[in-house]
């Protein structure tokens, strides 16, 4: 649709304005004359500062002297007055309303065919906190906010040098929404930003409100059982991906950042690996590994083996099952996915509640539906033990835990219908589907599969961080 450019004639111009926005009340158009020119100057409410656009735009422009027309006025604002920082031009009416709606108040002059725009941003926001989903012992405790400019400040803050590019566009049709591409054009592959910008292109949303409505954008597979690419609220691991030659971007309205490309091993590193001796982050590292296996795993191999290969038991275990199972009325199967079921609905009625409400009607929850269920009889004991160790587990890798939950199911379901050879045979499929993806040339498995044996010293282990520093690694290496 083509734009349509703002009217030489101030009343036509003011009057098209009200037209396109509807009579909305929000819409301020304060009408002045200044150097002997008719003018407007236009701003959306609770969107600006009003000292800021008192002391900085109304004082200095009504003290304006005599001008001859308003072109020289212009001319006389852009090299004379220091009225904002931001002060960009505006030539037609769809990028007046974008810019007025993003907090900037717009000047209109009698007889000129394009606005001028200053930046006096002052809506309410939240302000910086610590990250409710990313907790850390060592590092920083700010979090991404709401506002993409604060959160550019914060990565700005942190990485000084010139070489960090940070590129402002919108989308969305309707919500006109700012995103910010950050890279840092020393490290990154030029290929990859330049693909990144092809995939953002095909972004044709009314509205974009979220990071999960720009990731599917961003990965190729519709097959994937993982996501690769990342989120994070922490400006501390943003900035280390960006040295890392990565390329991330922000959502104005959400105070998460998306990482590309995201390897699956960096699900179970934190920030804090690197605040401890390797020796000790080395050991945590394996036990998020061995945590994966077994919230996925747990339930399943229990249910399969208690079914159909009892002979792994030895004697005494085997009896103590048998005990405990003879005496619920359903099956093993349906006992899991009941107990997961129940599990589920109560972690998501946490999750919604208020609160101070939240966190007690969980616990409250799952301790007298849990002693209910094993004093009835209708679940036993190992069984709702086991699917509690494996809810636990699921939750040591928190950015896994959406995946971790199908395949929880899934396993059992498979579990109980085929054994451990249905669960080898799934399993095999899992790891082709992770091994299979891949976005932008980089391996998901990397630095596993293909491996990379110089990539071992910050996944298998930790080496120290005097080795990592001479070693110098961007994320290029795993590119094919």
């Amino acid at each position: 649709m083509e734009k349509k450019e703002l009217l030489p004639v101030l009343d036509s111009s003011i009057k098209e304005i009200r037209r396109i926005s509807g009579g909305s009340s929000d819409v301020l158009i304060n009408r002045f004359v200044t150097g002997g020119i008719h003018c407007a100057l236009l701003c959306c409410e609770g969107m600006v500062s009003t000292s800021v656009i008192t002391e900085l735009i109304f004082e200095p422009i009504t003290d304006i002297p005599e001008k001859q027309n308003a072109e020289e006025l212009f001319h006389y604002i852009n090299e004379e007055l220091i009225l904002s920082t931001d002060c960009p031009e505006i030539g037609d009416y769809d990028t007046l309303f974008r810019f007025m709606n993003s907090g900037f108040a717009v000047l209109l002059a009698e007889g000129m065919t394009r606005a001028l725009a200053f930046g006096v941003q002052g809506y309410a926001s939240r302000g910086i906190e610590e990250p409710s989903g990313e907790g850390n012992i060592m590092g920083a405790h700010e979090g991404f906010t709401e506002t993409v400019r604060v959160n550019m400040s914060q990565i700005r803050r942190r990485i000084k040098s010139p070489e960090l590019v940070m590129e402002l566009f919108t989308k969305g049709s309707k919500s006109f929404t700012d995103l910010c591409l950050c890279y840092m054009k020393d490290r990154v592959p030029k290929s990859l930003v330049e693909k990144v910008r092809n995939s953002l292109n095909d972004v044709k949303l009314e509205a974009v409100l979220t990071t999960g409505q720009l990731r599917p954008f961003l990965e190729n597979g519709n097959y994937e059982i993982f996501n690769s690419t990342g989120t994070t609220e922490r400006p501390d691991v943003l900035c280390s991906k960006l040295i890392e030659g990565r390329v991330a971007l922000l959502v104005d309205g959400v105070p998460y950042a998306i990482i590309v490309p995201r390897l699956f091993c960096e699900s179970f590193h934190t920030l804090d690996d690197y605040a401890f001796k390797p020796c000790y982050t080395t050991f945590i590292r394996w036990l998020k590994y061995v945590a994966f296996l077994a919230a996925v795993l747990l339930p399943s191999f229990y249910v399969s083996i208690v079914m159909y290969h009892p002979e792994l038991l030895n004697s005494t275990l085997f009896m103590l099952l048998v005990d405990a199972e003879k005496k619920a009325p359903l099956s093993i199967v349906t006992e899991a996915l009941f107990a997961l079921l129940m599990y589920e609905i109560i972690r998501e009625a946490g999750v919604r509640l208020p609160k101070p409400v939240g966190g007690a009607v969980s616990i409250i929850s799952g301790l007298i539906i849990g002693d209910a269920a094993v004093n009835s009889g209708l679940i036993s004991t190992p069984l709702l033990t086991m699917t509690a160790l494996a809810v636990l587990c699921g939750l040591v890798i928190p950015e896994l835990n959406p995946q971790i939950t199908v395949m929880r199911f899934v396993f059992i379901i498979v579990g109980g219908a085929l054994g451990l050879f249905g669960i080898s045979l799934l399993m095999c499929g899992v790891l082709v589907n992770i091994c299979a993806t891949e976005d932008y040339g980089f391996p998901y498995t990397a630095p596993f599969s293909p491996f990379k044996a110089s990539g071992m010293g910050d996944t298998a282990v930790r080496s120290s961080v005097k080795k990592m520093q001479s070693r110098g690694f961007t994320v290029e290496e795993y590119h094919e």
